[in-house]
This record gives structure tokens, C-alpha cells and sequence, in this order.
């Protein structure tokens, strides 16, 4: 499984680094107190736990070698780094001591590594404990420490206590902290790469749909002019004109940056001129009136919607508004203020108009039954609005979320 083996990876890449920091360090260390002892005159108390520290770390990390098991191992590391830290910070100049910063140092390294164990913030609380200890010496009440680095050697004592802080800092915060970034930088670029590569994959998907529907069409109009005129030729254009809207689509989602929404008023703009045209001619007395907002809808609401639209359409034209008389048809789409994700949509002719008493259920009209069969795939509901000339419908519907596949 890759998240196991990553998992695993990342395991081995912190106890590489664990390693290799503390072998360096346990030799710095006891380098370190041997330099105080001999050349600083440093001869109480500070340079023993730094030896003590690294001789133990040493054979720590050997007994590694035979259990195998990072976590104690780790975690003797830290404390006994910890332990010492403070001895020598009391007995260094406390508060003032420049080995105080190898106490967050510790501390942080320990979180860094083992941040996933409950023992990381353990090691974070102990900070600001360990600090008010050494702060509680600056007090006479309270004193039981002094400070045993000679005034001679104080200068030489903090510059190697500084070099030695930016040695640990460099090796724990600041290889573990590069390479987090590189491995970061490494997937948000791969990402991008997938990602631009799946719009692209998209995008020709949608291409290849419009292409295909278009050749559908194509073939039905070719079949329709071979059609002698009457109901069969009817058909075959109403199911062009159905094949059209859904051609539509897909040509926009191509078209656009955004391959998975349509800015829905300039598709039924085309669509309702496209219908008008094919239906009325170009010279027409249709007036058309649109009214959408910036409204985006996705690919699985933009289909039925459009066809929806174009089976009202068709009906406005061919029986509501007969032959070259004037008519008006209206569109109007507007998000419902009242329910979330949800539309109302205004769709209607001042034409003749048909009975009250025919309905879907009813009728032979294939478009009518169309109509409530998508309007019920829009979860939604449908109702002529009697209060108007002609035949006009509110459609109130759901917004139908994509069911996208998880990226692998």
C-alpha cells in the first residue's frame, strides 16, 4: 500500500537523521567537556555531564544496534540531553548562560522527530518547566547553584556553547525543516502536473462528446431532409435539437477555464436563439427576454435543465406562437432565497396557450412529458402559472452535485 509505505520511508528517514545528529553530537559533547576541563579551567561541576552525556548517548546508540527499537532509544536520548542541558545551564550563569538555548533546542528536536507519538508534546511542556527552574536561582531565597565558569574562560565557554546550539539547530530544525519544504515543493508540483493533466484529459473528454454529439446530429438531419414531411420528421428534428442542447454543453465546458461549471445565461442565450432560428427562420417576430444572473451550474444540472428548456421552448414556438405572428417568450433563473442550492425558474410564451385539463399525464405530447420527467431528475417540482397569457411554467429545483472519483 503507498500511505504504509511512505509511512515507512518517513520512519527511516528520521532514524537516519537521529543517528547520525547524535553520533556527532555525544562527540561534541565529550570534546566539549574536555575542552572545559583542560584548556578553560572549567574544573567543577559543567564538563562532567557533558562527558557523562556523551559516553552514555554512545553506548545508547550501540545498544541500538541489538533491540532495533527507535523509540526508547530516542527517547533515553532526550532526556539524559535534556538532564544535562540543565545541569550545565545552573551551574553556567543560569537565566544568563548561553547554553540555556539547548534546552528548547532538545526539546523541539524531540517533538520534530517523535511528533507523531504522544511523548513529541510531552517534551514541548517540559520547556517552560525546566526555564522557571533556572529562573527560580536568580533568587536568593531559593539559590542552591553558583556559577563555576572562571571570568577568563567565559567569553571562549559561550562562543562554544553558541557554535554548538547552531550545530544542533542546523542538523535537527534545519535538515528536517528543508526537507519537509522539498518534500512539499515536490507535491504541490506533482499535483499541479496531475491536475493540469486531468483538465486537459477533461477538456478533451468534453471535446470528443461535443464531436460525437454533433455527428449525431449531423446524421439526423441528413435522415430528417431524406424524411418526406409529417411526424417523422418532426421527431427527427425535435431529437436533433435535443441532441444540440446537450452538444451545447459540453462545447462550453471545453470552451472555458472552468471545466465543470457553465455560465448558464450565455448558454441559454445560444440555445434559445439556435431554437428560434431553426424553428422560426432568421427572420422571425420572436421576442426573446432573458433573465440570469452570474449563475454557474454543474455539468450533472446544466443537461436536464437545458433540455428541459428546450422542450418549452420547442413547445412555445411550434403550438404557442403560430406561424408568423408576433409572440414573446421569457427565461428567467434566480437562486431561492429560501432553501440552499436550491433555483426557480421562469420559463414561458404569450402564445395560444393549451386546456387546463391536459397534463403529462394525458397527453400524447412527447415534449410535455419530457418537461416533468426531468423536472422529478432535478429533484424539484412544476406548476403552470395561470396568472399569465400563454403557457408558463415555475420550476423549482435542486442544483445535483457531482459524484467526482477520488484522485489515486
Amino acid at each position: 500500500m503507498p500511505g504504509f509505505t511512505n509511512d515507512n520511508e518517513r520512519l527511516q528517514d528520521k532514524t537516519k537523521l537521529f543517528l547520525r545528529v547524535n553520533y556527532t553530537t555525544s562527540i561534541i559533547s565529550i570534546l566539549f567537556g574536555i575542552l572545559c576541563y583542560f584548556l578553560l579551567g572549567i574544573t567543577e561541576v559543567v564538563p562532567f555531564p557533558l562527558m557523562a552525556f556523551g559516553i552514555l548517548n554512545l553506548i545508547n546508540l550501540q545498544y541500538f544496534k541489538i533491540h532495533k527499537k527507535i523509540l526508547p532509544t530516542f527517547n533515553f536520548s532526550s532526556i539524559l540531553g535534556l538532564i544535562s542541558s540543565f545541569i550545565v545551564t545552573l551551574y553556567s550563569g543560569g537565566i544568563h548562560s548561553p547554553f540555556i538555548f539547548m534546552i528548547p533546542i532538545v526539546a523541539f528536536g524531540g517533538f520534530i522527530i517523535i511528533n507523531s507519538s504522544r511523548y513529541g508534546k510531552i517534551y514541548l511542556n517540559v520547556i517552560p518547566v525546566l526555564i522557571i527552574l533556572i529562573f527560580s536561582q536568580t533568587i536568593p531565597e531559593l539559590k542552591i547553584t553558583e556559577n563555576v565558569i572562571p571570568e577568563s574562560s567565559s567569553a571562549v565557554f559561550g562562543l562554544v556553547s553558541v557554535l554548538f546550539s547552531v550545530f544542533i539547530l542546523g542538523n535537527t530544525f534545519g535538515k528536517s525543516l528543508l526537507k519537509t519544504y522539498n518534500a512539499l515543493y515536490t507535491s504541490k508540483k506533482v499535483m499541479a502536473i496531475q491536475v493540469h493533466e486531468k483538465e486537459n484529459l477533461l477538456k478533451e473528454v468534453h471535446h470528443r462528446v461535443k464531436n460525437n454529439l454533433q455527428t449525431v446530429s449531423s446524421l439526423l438531419s441528413l435522415q430528417s431532409r431524406n424524411t418526406e414531411s409529417g411526424p417523422m420528421k418532426g421527431l427527427l428534428k425535435g431529437t436533433q435539437n435535443r441532441v444540440i442542447a446537450m452538444a451545447m454543453v459540453h462545447e462550453m465546458l471545453y470552451m472555458r477555464n472552468d471545466i465543470s461549471h457553465i455560465e448558464y445565461n450565455s448558454y441559454v442565450q445560444e440555445l434559445s436563439e439556435y431554437l428560434i432560428r431553426s424553428i422560426k427562420g432568421i427572420d422571425n417576430n420572436v421576442d426573446l427576454k432573458i433573465d440570469i444572473p452570474d449563475i454557474k451550474l454543474g455539468i450533472d444540472t446544466a443537461i436536464p435543465l437545458g433540455l428541459l428548456i428546450n422542450e418549452a421552448l420547442t413547445n412555445a414556438l411550434k403550438y404557442g406562437i403560430e406561424g408568423e405572428e408576433k409572440g414573446q417568450i421569457h427565461i428567467k433563473l434566480q437562486k431561492d432565497s429560501e432553501k440552499e442550492n436550491c433555483y426557480i425558474l421562469e420559463i414561458g410564451d404569450n402564445g395560444i396557450g393549451f386546456p387546463e385539463t391536459i397534463n403529462y399525464k394525458n397527453t400524447k405530447s412527447l415534449g410535455l412529458k419530457l418537461i416533468h420527467n426531468l423536472t422529478r431528475q432535478l429533484r424539484g417540482t412544476i406548476e403552470r402559472d395561470a396568472s399569465k397569457k400563454g403557457t408558463n411554467y415555475i420550476v423549482k429545483f435542486q442544483e445535483i452535485k457531482q459524484q467526482l472519483a477520488p484522485i489515486e
